[in-house]
């Protein structure tokens, strides 16, 4: 039988990297993932091992140390990670939306500086937007830059960092009313700042503190947490790009990225499912035969399947459309829209061909149902890709009348 998610048109550099992923996580992740994750605890010989693979430098530019890949490669490497175990893509993710921002905005200082150890996984990246009263509304930011010489002072909140402990660079989202006077446009007085500050938590640097890990339903091992600035001084040659009230256009250009990510977390989490309950349909017996010969469970995998070969296809789309330098953000809300509820669909179906086992902790199952519902919130909510969907949908089929 074929195997599902297949894409074509690779290239032997694309497929050999692929091929390394696959048999990385066969071996060296999905053995171990649940436990890890019962446990709550960071995967770090995993992540020393994608290290080791270069995996850290996958999209960042040759001349940086990097590999130079395309987004599409690195979408099906995130989703063959997934498939392993998602909190681990996490770890990636948001790594590479900052590399991603300093390479398509950043100062050349700042990609000399960041790009080879960043490539290297000496530095590993976070991205903080959100805060605690936020939500989806980005522009309702609170957290704010003062000039002060040849320095900001930042004070605020911030909330959902992924990889907020063991990062050593955040590029963090505030308001900058500096050069913006008063009644400008939200989105036009946003900065983003690049904060280096050492892994951990508690004072992490004068003015900057990593409460701790928040506990979360699943998603777990990879650290999410809180940052607080108060009084936290940062030099003026660490504004994204050296040009302030740019931060909104430069995250959202990020986000669209992760927005990939997403959809190729959600193909790899319900590859996962699928092959769960393919195999156990073919183990477990009811009345005398395998209940993946009755036909009810024949339709349910049928179902999967199909829900697994279209949210693939849309996230290759997707990345294939941001490559070629288009503006993706339809296609990627699409992809991100559909694969994230196509994974909380095919992840409960396997759940229920499992039956009463599947509510064991002692089944891989019942980590991916904890696991699926993150994606349908991160890098924004559904209703959110909607808006997005139905705004481009209507500026691609104005009615000229």
């Amino acid at each position: 039988m074929a195997r599902l998610a297949q894409t074509a048109g690779l290239t032997d550099i694309q497929q050999e990297i692929l091929s390394t992923v696959r048999d990385f996580v066969d071996k060296e992740i999905i053995p171990v993932a649940t436990e890890l994750e019962h446990r709550d605890e960071y995967p770090q010989q995993i992540v020393d091992g994608l290290k080791e693979l270069g995996l850290f430098g996958l999209m960042i530019p040759e001349e940086y140390g990097g590999l130079g890949e395309s987004l599409l490669t690195y979408a099906l490497c995130v989703e063959e990670i997934a498939r392993g175990w998602m909190s681990v893509s996490g770890i990636i993710n948001t790594h590479f939306i900052v590399a991603y921002m300093l390479k398509q905005h950043g100062t050349q200082e700042q990609k000399d500086h960041f790009l080879p150890r960043m490539a290297a996984g000496d530095i590993r990246g976070a991205f903080s937007m959100s805060e605690p009263g936020l939500g989806s509304d980005v522009s309702a930011i609170t957290s704010k830059a003062v000039k002060d010489g040849e320095e900001y002072v930042l004070n605020g909140q911030k909330m959902w960092l992924t990889n907020g402990g063991t990062s050593s660079l955040v590029a963090v989202l505030v308001r900058s009313d500096e050069g913006h006077p008063e009644g400008t446009a939200p989105h036009k007085s946003m900065t983003t700042f690049l904060v280096e500050k050492e892994p951990g938590f508690g004072e992490v640097r004068p003015g900057l503190t990593i409460p701790g890990k928040i506990d979360k339903m699943g998603y777990k091992g990879v650290d999410t947490t809180e940052l607080i600035m108060d009084g936290l001084r940062i030099p003026a040659n660490r504004v994204l790009g050296g040009v302030t009230g740019r931060g909104f256009y430069q995250m959202m250009d990020g986000v669209e990225v992760g927005r990939v990510n997403v959809a190729a977390r959600g193909c790899g989490v319900a590859q996962r499912a699928f092959e769960l309950g393919v195999t156990y349909a073919q183990q477990r017996h009811t009345f005398g035969k395998p209940i993946a010969q009755h036909q009810a469970i024949q339709f349910k995998l049928a179902e999967m399947a199909t829900k697994v070969e279209a949210a693939h296809a849309m996230m290759v789309n997707a990345a294939r459309k941001k490559d070629s330098g288009e503006r993706n953000d339809l296609e990627a809300g699409m992809a991100k829209y559909l694969a994230s509820e196509y994974c909380k669909e095919v992840v409960e179906d396997a759940f229920r061909i499992h039956g009463g086992y599947g509510f064991s902790k002692e089944y891989e199952i019942e980590r991916l149902y904890r696991e699926a519902p993150m994606l349908l919130i991160g890098e924004g909510t559904a209703e959110i890709q909607k808006m997005i969907i139905g705004r481009r949908l209507l500026e691609e089929y104005r009615f000229q009348g």
